[in-house]
């Protein structure tokens, strides 16, 4: 097996200048909460310009009058039905800030601890296990991993985004948020948007999920708390059939690999 070391690539984008912020009103709100909240309601896809102002396939008329593709969960209004291009990276710069990106990588859906998907989220950890069908050893994927760390300086109420699409589809596969304090309100605007969740209670003190489940789509948000109990938040998307197409594709592939070297042995002597 090839070992291979990804080094990120780094791109940067132009500040845009920021407004002169209006004075507090005495609502008892702060004005970067409530920044954090408007930039929440967009990122959560509560704004529906961006997918049809990045589409690359513009109405015809034989699509004119169809109904859209239904989404399940969406992060900035990209969904299962979304497909990555230059244009959204453009686009997710201005809101999140430079990125990072990677076009061949490791894929572990594992979260929270070892051993949660398997106790929780099986039909997720089955999918896991395929991905990383060799135990103890790396298994790098054709993919594209976007990666934000600085989003709190485009007002984005989030610490680390990860957006991982797959290859050769483009089409979004694994989405990760985290964020240490829920100013903005994220869990909240969660239940408001999708319903009562599944709630799962870790044994671990203070641990707990919540999960909503769409079609076989899976949203997840954790409390995590850190060693001395103070609680991270971590969101993750899980587009399931997305996924399932991806790694139906690489068995394919390994498969067909697999008998031409067979054939190749068979007529080298």
């Amino acid at each position: 097996m090839t070992r291979t070391r990804i080094q990120p690539i780094y791109r940067s984008t132009r500040r845009q200048h920021a407004g002169t912020p209006g004075a507090n009103a005495g609502c008892g709100m702060s004005a970067r909460t409530r920044v954090a909240r408007i930039a929440l309601a967009v990122l959560i896809g509560l704004a529906g310009q961006f997918v049809s102002s990045c589409s690359e396939n513009p109405e015809t008329p034989a699509t004119r009058g169809k109904a859209p593709p239904t989404e399940t969960f969406t992060f900035f209004d990209l969904g299962r039905n979304s497909q990555f291009s230059a244009k959204i990276r453009d686009s997710l710069a201005e809101w999140l800030g430079n990125d990072a990106i990677e076009h061949r990588s490791i894929l572990n859906l594992e979260t929270n601890y070892r051993g949660f998907l398997q106790a929780h989220l099986p039909e997720v950890d089955r999918l896991n296990r395929r991905l990383n069908y060799l135990p103890g050893e790396r298994v790098d994927h054709g993919l594209v991993k976007l990666m934000y760390r600085y989003a709190r300086t485009k007002n984005a109420p989030f610490d680390y985004i990860e957006l991982v699409f797959a290859e050769p589809s483009r089409k979004p596969i694994f989405f990760r948020i985290r964020f240490k304090e829920d100013d903005a309100g994220t869990i909240d605007a969660l239940k408001s948007k999708y319903g009562p969740p599944e709630i799962i209670d870790w044994e671990q003190e203070n641990g707990q999920s919540l999960v909503w489940r769409k079609d076989s789509d899976v949203l997840m948000v954790s409390r995590v708390p850190d060693r001395f109990g103070v609680p991270d938040y971590h969101i993750a998307i899980y587009f399931t059939a997305n996924l399932e197409e991806m790694i139906d594709a690489e068995e394919r592939g390994r498969e067909q690999k697999t008998g031409e070297s067979k054939a190749a042995g068979k007529t080298a002597f």
